[in-house]
């Protein structure tokens, strides 16, 4: 137990040290994440943390290589070190240059490849072995699940290198209740980077990991979990790892099943994930990422539970109380598309209708300015076949005439505040027929940049044919 605390002390040392130099360095050669749209700082940040993370775990493993230790006799580092340079490297290029989406896949297929013909590889499931034509896809696809998951999640100050360092801590403890020594060596270290980075990366961060460091960690843990799978003796075991990085995963699954449902490519950037829902329930950035902090320790306590020879008896019903509380979660966060996944067989129209006024509330949101709001309106109603918009207001009447040669159809009006109104047009087609109004004068109410003039009175939209 002293070796693995004298690791996970020196890679947190090493980060500690190390991340303020790298953050300098990146700062003066401009290498920053500049504030964006979907963006919640406000001053470019250097974004090239994943270095100090990349240097500090590998010095720490430097220690044990070439030892008679349990690294070396269950663990072989060479399965994990190949690809997950690999992934490093993709991650730094695009921080440095901007890979386009489908290159950047390439490499993380490239990299899971190199990691499964080095010998890394599910192998059996539940004493089953796998054919090779599965095995292999499947590894596949689990490593690149895992490093976008842990990706996308990285959104807020500290939430990905927080993320990280729970599943890191939880994969660890139930290494050491299952005597599984190999990955408590593996997984122990890569806390102790993540932590001494932490210090630098929480709110308000003064670096952030970039993809280089996001992706890294990703393809660690899902590697790590990977490992676990293969001393598991049953197959609910394997959803130890799955509950330890539950959070990013579920994070990914809805980006994934919500650019479906809208029908936009699955690579497209949004304002859709989970800790945008929690900053637009007006949480600040540091309380939504310790409300996920918060969420991540059950999800971590449930892996525990599951991998512990007491819970052992009970996995099936540790997995169900899970999904259940990440059922209420999600309900929480009052996501659509759970709810527009069960219309799409009765009522495909309603489905679509929904989505795109999701996505219009996710554009609108945005805004800072009513002029930005306006455009971005405009832009959304067109999307939605609106025929034309009028914002009404004390200094006159702005018109966009969005198809020109439509006949009339339905008039809604919304208030907006005491002096401004907006006025949209439509005609009935079977798209429209399913459109929730109400939820469209909900959406215009609740994103105007200038709500705080609304009396307390104008709280409904009127709605009539013309």
């Amino acid at each position: 137990m002293g070796e693995l605390l004298w690791m996970a002390g020196k890679a947190f040392f090493i980060a500690l040290i190390l991340t303020p130099i790298i953050r300098d360095i990146s700062r003066s050669f401009n290498v920053v994440d500049r504030p964006g749209e979907r963006k919640v700082h406000a001053h470019p940040v250097p974004r090239v943390g994943g270095i100090a993370i990349a240097i500090s775990y590998g010095l720490s493993l430097i220690a044990i290589t070439g030892f008679d230790h349990p690294w070396s006799s269950g663990l072989d580092a060479w399965k994990v070190i190949p690809g997950a340079a690999i992934v490093f490297v993709v991650g730094l290029l695009d921080d440095l240059v901007s890979l386009k989406p489908l290159l950047k896949l390439a490499g993380l297929v490239l990299a899971a490849s190199v990691a499964f013909w080095g010998g890394l590889r599910m192998g059996d499931v539940a004493y089953h072995a796998l054919p090779v034509w599965i095995d292999y896809p499947l590894t596949v696809f689990w490593l690149v699940l895992a490093s976008n998951a842990l990706n996308l999640i990285d959104g807020l100050d500290g939430l990905c290198a927080g993320m990280g360092l729970l599943s890191a801590l939880a994969l660890f403890t139930a290494a050491l209740l299952r005597g599984n020594l190999p990955l408590a060596y593996a997984t122990f270290p890569l806390a102790g980077a993540l932590a001494g980075f932490l210090c630098y990366n929480f709110n308000p961060a003064t670096v952030f990991l970039g993809d280089s460091g996001a992706l890294l960690i990703g393809f660690l843990l899902g590697s790590y979990g990977m490992f676990w799978t293969q001393k598991t003796s049953t197959l609910l075991s394997m959803l130890v790892p799955l509950l330890a990085l539950s959070i990013p995963l579920l994070d990914v699954s809805l980006s994934v099943l919500r650019r479906l449902i809208g029908r936009r490519p699955i690579f497209e950037g949004d304002r859709g994930h989970i800790h945008h829902r929690l900053l637009d329930q007006g949480l600040s950035p540091r309380k939504a990422v310790w409300v996920l902090y918060l969420v991540g320790a059950l999800a971590a306590s449930f892996a525990l539970l599951a991998s512990s020879r007491l819970g052992g008896k009970y996995q099936g019903g540790i997995v169900a109380m899970f999904c259940l509380a990440a059922w209420f979660g999600i309900r929480k966060l009052r996501y659509s598309e759970f709810h527009l996944g069960g219309r799409l067989l009765g009522d495909p129209g309603a489905a679509d209708a929904n989505a795109r006024l999701e996505n219009m509330a996710a554009a609108l949101e945005s805004a800072s300015a009513e002029e930005e709001w306006w455009s971005l309106l405009a832009r959304e109603g067109r999307s939605l076949g609106f025929t034309a918009l009028r914002w009404l207001r004390a200094g006159g009447v702005r018109e966009e005439v969005l198809r020109p040669d439509a006949p009339l159809g339905w008039t809604l009006r919304i208030p907006l505040s005491g002096t401004d109104s907006i006025q949209v047009e439509g005609v009935f087609s079977p798209t429209m027929a399913s459109c929730d109004l109400a939820g469209l004068a909900e959406i215009v109410e609740r994103t105007f940049p200038g709500r705080g003039r609304r009396p307390s009175a104008a709280k409904s939209a009127g709605a009539g044919a013309a």
